[in-house]
């Protein structure tokens, strides 16, 4: 019903969020990335939308980009998930860690979030594998520039796979230890990842 809202930002608390656009204030439910991306109050600021009906409440929740609303939209559509597991989901690790977990399988990252469980997030790694995209978990190359040979892709690769698993909550020298066992193996990063995952899990 709702696409988007563009107006001043009136309040922020926790996990929710006060914009005024033309004369109303839209008190929009919103993860912790979404307040973060929020800017200081009373500036101007674009949040999407996605409004809930429901038998006993209508309410409307808000993102700061589409990104972020079309995987609130892919949660909510797992059994078991609700507007507000998945919102504490979107808020537990930046957007592309999230991408990251679902596309490699990773059980513990996505069950560190509130109110998931292992067995719930193994069925938000089975149901939600095929919708991710390499594009949703790869950085742009700094500066735009596409490395023209092997070795330095495959550096870059192993700097992202290191980088991508300190993100998911393991230690700088577990994940060098871990990237390195494997960096022979492939040049790709996300192979790169499953295969140290896989190696200190001692599978």
């Amino acid at each position: 019903m709702y696409a988007f809202i563009e107006g001043e930002v009136c309040e922020k608390a926790n996990g929710l969020l006060v914009i005024q656009a033309a004369g109303v204030g839209w008190l929009l439910n919103c993860s912790n990335n979404t307040l973060l991306a929020a800017p200081a109050l009373g500036e101007k600021m674009r949040c999407y939308t996605y409004l809930s009906v429901r038998e006993d409440a209508m309410e409307l929740f808000g993102f700061s980009s589409r990104e972020e609303k079309e995987m609130f939209l892919q949660l909510t559509s797992v059994s078991g998930i609700g507007p507000k597991t998945a919102l504490g989901l979107l808020g537990s690790m930046p957007l592309r860690d999230l991408n990251l977990a679902i596309l490699l399988g990773d059980v513990n990252a996505l069950s560190r979030a509130p109110g998931i469980g292992k067995k719930t997030a193994q069925r938000i790694a089975l149901e939600l594998k095929d919708k991710v995209t390499q594009a949703d978990v790869s950085a742009p190359a700094a500066g735009g520039a596409v490395p023209s040979a092997a070795p330095a892709l495959s550096a870059d690769a192993v700097t992202e796979a290191i980088e991508a698993l300190i993100a998911l909550g393991y230690s700088s020298t577990e994940a060098r230890n871990a990237v390195s066992q494997v960096r022979d193996k492939s040049d790709k990063p996300e192979e790169l990842i499953r295969l140290a995952l896989r190696a200190m899990a001692g599978m």
